[in-house]
């Protein structure tokens, strides 16, 4: 199936989750990431169960903290 992720299309496989994407991207400290599909973020509880579907438009975010 076709789905775009940051951005890029994408062929991956049927009933992809969103850990396996993750995993598949290889996500740079993947236990920090948010994960928002097709603009709605995913629980982290639910990556393992989350399954992607075609067309789906995915974003890895990363939260920073910081600043005074």
């Amino acid at each position: 199936m076709k789905i775009t992720v940051a951005g890029e299309k994408k062929e991956v496989a049927d009933d992809l989750s969103v850990a396996q994407l993750i995993e598949q991207e290889n996500v740079e400290t993947p236990q920090y990431v948010t994960v928002s599909v097709n603009e709605e973020f995913i629980d982290a509880e639910a990556f393992e169960t989350h399954q992607l579907k075609e067309g789906d438009e995915v974003e890895f975010l990363y939260f920073m903290g910081g600043g005074r």
